[in-house]
């Protein structure tokens, strides 16, 4: 590896910027088409093959992007001061992730909290109440849709329990990963890695799983009422920053394989064991708050 530069290092302008922009869209789009469209029609539609692009799309600039950073840094041109400024930008990251699902779960408490008790006839709203939804119940899971539509709710026994304890134990391997990069024992570190990218694709598989027994066996969908919405709301996008975590973790794996990092310089294994962590932490909490309470 070469020296360290010894200047605070400007890249280069970058396509991949644009391009996951780009690729976002057409996620949104075709995400967006999607639903639509399976919730009238019950078909998948045209969107589907443009959310695939979009997803393909983004795969390209995921790893183009990771291989110009690497060749940057395997050429020596970042710096301590350059790497201050990664751990900032991770933490920035990490803190707009944590706003994100705030915003969800914040959905969810509102759902929760406030309307299912209003609509039952909390805080002297017992006329309105009557003439918005005169068979309601104040409970949740709120199974019922006012269209009279009757699903069942999810358990925390079963596949979400496994899950909870697939990436519980993934956050002990990662950890064990890190201890082993630090002390370099590059042995532990490759297995260790390697036992958590497997956790992490089992989660997702187990998480498919879920879902086929949602649709098919308790007649939960998108489109289940607010109890619904929020489970495949907050699951859903979990579930995808799983996916990318597990892809970051690969790249990683990969990095490992070819003999990079050492136990003074390696904030990229160190990014993408904070960003599991991360989606550790918000499964726990989405296993309290959606599975159990």
């Amino acid at each position: 590896m070469a020296e360290q530069n010894s200047h605070y290092y400007v890249p280069a302008q970058s396509p991949w910027p644009i391009v996951g922009a780009i690729g976002f869209f057409l996620v949104a789009v075709g995400a967006g088409n999607l639903v639509a469209q399976l919730s009238q029609t019950g078909e998948a539609g045209w969107g589907r093959f443009i959310l695939l692009v979009g997803f393909i799309i983004l795969l390209v600039m995921m790893f183009g992007w990771f291989k110009d950073q690497i060749s940057e840094s395997r050429a020596g041109l970042h710096n301590a001061q350059l790497g201050v400024s990664y751990r900032q930008g991770m933490s920035w990251f990490i803190f707009s992730e944590v706003m994100f699902f705030a915003a969800f779960f914040g959905a969810l408490f509102y759902a929760r909290m406030i309307s299912v008790p209003w609509l039952g006839g909390a805080s002297n709203n017992a006329m309105t109440a009557e003439v918005l939804w005169p068979s309601f119940e104040a409970i949740w899971p709120l199974t019922t849709t006012p269209g009279g539509t009757t699903t069942q709710a999810m358990g925390y026994w079963g596949l979400p329990l496994i899950n909870t304890i697939i990436l519980l134990t993934s956050s002990i391997t990662i950890h064990f990963a890190h201890t082993g990069l630090e002390a370099n024992k590059r042995k532990q570190l490759t297995l260790m890695l390697g036992l958590t990218i497997l956790l992490g694709m089992s989660f997702l598989v187990l998480q498919v799983e879920e879902y086929i027994h949602a649709y098919q066996d308790l007649g939960l969908k998108l489109d289940s009422g607010v109890y619904g919405n929020t489970f495949f709301l907050l699951t859903g996008f979990h579930g995808m920053h799983v996916t990318l975590g597990t892809l970051f973790l690969i790249v990683i794996f990969f990095r490992v394989l070819a003999g990079h990092f050492s136990p003074d310089n390696h904030f990229a294994f160190q990014s993408a064991s904070w960003y599991w962590h991360f989606v550790d932490v918000v499964w726990l909490c989405l296993f309290v708050f959606v599975y159990i309470i």
